[in-house]
């Protein structure tokens, strides 16, 4: 092999480990637990109005 194959096999497992840790690392604190929490969120219709009723509205 050339040294050039072998650098770019090298590069590959160290972006190979940094993904896996990363997977590892967000499975681990949770961030896939609720799937669709956040996209069943956005259909529902929020009961609080964004604008407070005594806002002074400017002409």
């Amino acid at each position: 092999m050339t040294p050039i194959l072998l650098f770019l096999f090298g590069l590959t497992l160290v972006f190979v480990g940094f993904a896996a840790v990363g997977i590892l690392w967000a499975i681990k604190s949770g961030q896939f637990d609720d799937l669709e929490g956040p996209a069943q969120r956005i259909l529902m219709d929020d009961d609080d109005p964004m604008i407070p009723f005594n806002a002074k509205h400017k002409p």
